[in-house]
């Protein structure tokens, strides 16, 4: 089977890189732009045309959505490109994936709920949105689900890896450079670590259940933390030797409002997928070796 990767050169599609070596199938990882010592089709996934033509010479069965505008602060700023990213671009995917029978594997986000309830959130919750970027992930899965496409949407959340730019690697740095850090402890989630997405979707693919399965499906590390203690277990597995204090959301410089609750319910993929999901921290020791 042939599967198209676009963003490849962001977090979840380095780490599919990984994977891909060892199976099965095909990976043809596209971008716009390079990574040295990686190889990369340019491919500009706002541009219909280009996505026809590329899926129909690489004969691609399966697209994995990897793109789009993440930057949520940023978003706030620059909503065209936003809404270009994260709605018309998936748009576009799932218009091509229909025409060729092809299954469209879409990343969607966390942020589209409001964070008001305190418990996790299932895949059938309301969505309510607080800022531009939740908005346009919303409309992007909206336009997928509703394109006639045979489509699998995975919400995850507070992605992280060792590459790009996320919360673990900010932190590290920031140990190194300041004595004191401030970390809000109000905003609860569950991180994510990318390659434990990556094997998921790498193994549902060569087991071919892409194709015995659709819908929305969140997948997000089990268990839940808050940013503050998430960046302590960080200090402590890396061994720094400066002050981690927590704060308030209110204290922290920020035009966007965020969800303060936004832990996943994962009933569905468990049940659905037999997957078995990894405990936060087990993950985070993970990163710590894979970093080294």
């Amino acid at each position: 089977m042939n599967v198209l990767v676009t963003g490849a050169n962001g977090q979840l599609g380095m780490s599919l890189r990984r994977l891909a070596a060892g199976a099965p199938d095909r990976y043809i990882f596209t971008d716009i732009n390079t990574v040295q010592g990686y190889e990369t089709l340019y491919l500009d996934i706002t541009n219909i045309e280009a996505v026809r033509i590329t899926c129909d010479s690489e004969q691609v069965d399966a697209i994995i959505n990897c793109a789009g505008y993440t930057n949520v602060d940023g978003a706030e700023d620059d909503v065209q490109m936003s809404d270009l990213l994260n709605r018309q671009a998936p748009e576009i995917l799932a218009s091509v994936a229909k025409e060729r029978g092809a299954v469209l594997i879409h990343i969607s986000t966390d942020y589209v709920f409001d964070g008001k309830t305190p418990h996790p959130y299932s895949e059938s919750a309301s969505p309510n949105p607080l800022n531009v970027y939740g908005t346009t992930k919303l409309a992007g899965d909206r336009c997928v689900a509703e394109s006639g496409c045979r489509y699998l949407i995975f919400r995850t959340s507070w992605m992280y890896s060792p590459y790009g730019k996320n919360f673990a690697r900010t932190m590290l740095r920031l140990f190194r450079e300041k004595p004191v850090i401030s970390v809000v402890y109000d905003q609860v989630g569950s991180p994510t670590y990318a390659p434990d997405l990556a094997a998921f979707i790498v193994e549902i693919i060569a087991s071919g259940k892409i194709f015995r399965n659709s819908g929305i499906f969140n997948y997000s590390s089990e268990g839940a933390v808050s940013w503050y203690d998430f960046a302590k277990a960080i200090h402590r597995l890396s061994g720094a030797s400066c002050e981690v204090v927590p704060c308030l959301t209110e204290e922290y410089s920020s035009k966007v409002e965020r969800p303060r609750y936004s832990v996943l319910d994962k009933s569905k993929v468990k049940s659905v997928f037999g997957v078995k999901i990894p405990y936060w921290e087990k993950s985070l020791e993970r990163f710590f070796k894979d970093i080294k």
